[in-house]
């Protein structure tokens, strides 16, 4: 296939493989940074493409002839893009969503700066999870197996295939409360462990009235939140290794949901 072609459903193809990609890549916490240039996301978003668009040739009876058709195609190729970018990053901010429970249960509400990886307001505990998990998810090589399971995605729905059912509603709505899940679980040891800390203080107050419990009790809790931070770190170690090892049977999931061959 020539890359510069008059043919107008092989460059409609391009389009369409283009437009799903760049939109996966845009959404994944890896590329979804501010630090990252538009025109470095640009350049590997049309590296990609190329890389698979030979192989996914449109047949020009495919390409509709109507704009509303062509437009009804691109928002297909968008929506699965979105999806997919979905799907990858729920873990990341579900991790992200506890650490903003685990900051404010240590003391640090207070304490929120700028991201500058997204240049919105987060608290600090939060950001240093999603830095551990990012790191542990490209150590692990979680990009490749990512990319991976991504381009997979055009052999079982073509650009311009999408089929939208309602198995692929509820496994949206799953993976959101696993979002809520993985927060809790996230955020639950340190809050339980921050709780006695909490009724110890309480019952120290009530003995001795003497001291002052606002004196230390704050740096006690944040200690004891720190401990178990780093005993945190473990577990969301764990928990990255398994979601890297199921990438591949979670987009396969919802691309069978979205494929016309299983539908």
């Amino acid at each position: 296939m020539q890359i510069f072609t008059t043919d107008a459903a092989q460059l409609f193809s391009f389009l369409l493989t283009f437009m799903r990609i760049s939109i996966v890549l845009f959404m994944l916490p890896i590329f979804n940074t501010n630090n990252i240039p538009m025109q470095v996301k640009a350049a590997v978003s049309l590296v990609l493409s190329l890389s698979v668009w030979p192989h996914l040739s449109l047949p020009i009876a495919g390409v509709p002839l109507h704009p509303i058709g062509l437009s009804l195609m691109i928002l297909g190729e968008v929506f699965m893009g979105l999806v997919l970018g979905l799907a990858i990053n729920l873990t990341f901010m579900g991790i992200q969503a506890g650490g903003e429970l685990l900051g404010y249960q240590m003391g640090f509400t207070m304490i929120s700066f700028a991201d500058p990886l997204t240049g919105n307001q987060t608290g600090s505990a939060a950001f240093f999870l999603w830095m551990v998990t990012l790191m542990v998810f490209l150590a692990l090589d979680g990009h490749l197996t990512m990319i991976k399971g991504f381009f997979q995605s055009f052999e079982l729905i073509p650009p311009g295939q999408l089929f939208v059912t309602e198995t692929l509603y509820h496994q949206i709505l799953t993976l959101s409360c696993e979002l809520f899940t993985l927060a809790i679980k996230i955020c639950a040891p340190v809050m339980v462990a921050l709780f006695a800390c909490e009724c110890a203080l309480g019952l120290v107050a009530r003995t001795s009235p003497q001291m002052h419990i606002m004196d230390f009790g704050f740096p006690v809790k944040i200690g004891i939140g720190f401990f178990f931070l780093g005993i945190l770190l473990i577990i969301i170690a764990d928990h990255t290794r398994h979601f890297i090892a199921g990438i591949e049977g979670l987009m396969t999931n919802l691309l069978r949901s979205m494929s016309p061959l299983f539908n």
